[in-house]
């Protein structure tokens, strides 16, 4: 006889549902009086767990702050990096951005108004430049990439640069259709189509084989 999972606690439902409507709707468009209608429980209730949305809206970037920390801390644990291995970060790094999209569409509202969210994501852009930092020399250090330090900080600003505004950059395009997932892909293509023009014999032949997905 299978177990019956445990419900999930009232707090968990609240940041779920969040989130999901801050994604979809934009942070600035959910009060938490949607909030609660869609979960079905008294405004009163949602008070008992979150005194208001910048609360709710905390917790849910704490949550986004502990899993890409964790994403972060994976380059500097490697001394050489090839190309597939930079694909494949970039792509979890791009997973996330799109789990917690609303951060980065939202982001320049949030940062004007919210003390903690300014504060703590300046340091995570310091930390992903550090990463691009080792993304990029860890490629030079496996022979796979031909560049001047100068080239390589160039590379990991832009890199950053492009993971931190692609959101924005794809919903401009086209403001009355909803970004989809699929953006995500065409933003670790363009990261990637930066770096390529350093890489050399197999690395690059390889690249194009990885990046022929994107143009077909």
């Amino acid at each position: 006889m299978m177990e019956k999972k445990p419900k999930r606690r009232t707090r968990e439902r609240i940041l779920e549902l969040s989130l999901k409507l801050f994604n979809d709707f934009g942070e600035p468009n959910v009060t938490t009086t949607v909030i609660a209608d869609e979960m079905n429980i008294s405004p009163g209730n949602l008070y008992y767990h979150f005194s208001n949305k910048d609360e709710i809206v905390n917790s849910i970037f704490a949550d986004f702050e502990k899993e890409m920390d964790g994403l972060l801390s994976l380059p500097a644990k490697r001394l050489s990096i090839n190309v597939e291995d930079a694909w494949l970060f970039l792509h979890l790094i791009f997973e996330l951005i799109w789990k917690y999209r609303f951060i980065y569409r939202d982001l320049t509202d949030l940062l004007s108004r919210n003390r903690i969210i300014e504060t703590h994501f300046k340091r995570i852009l310091g930390d992903s430049h550090k990463v691009a930092l080792a993304l990029t020399g860890g490629m030079r250090a496996a022979g796979e990439l031909e560049a001047s330090d100068a080239q390589i900080k160039s590379l990991a600003t832009n890199m950053v640069l492009v993971a931190t505004y692609w959101l924005n950059f794809e919903y401009v395009q086209e403001p009355r259709k909803p970004v989809d997932s699929a953006a995500m892909g065409r933003g670790v293509y363009q990261m990637m189509s930066m770096v390529a023009p350093y890489l050399k014999g197999d690395a690059r032949r390889l690249f194009e084989k990885l990046a022929a997905q994107y143009n077909t």
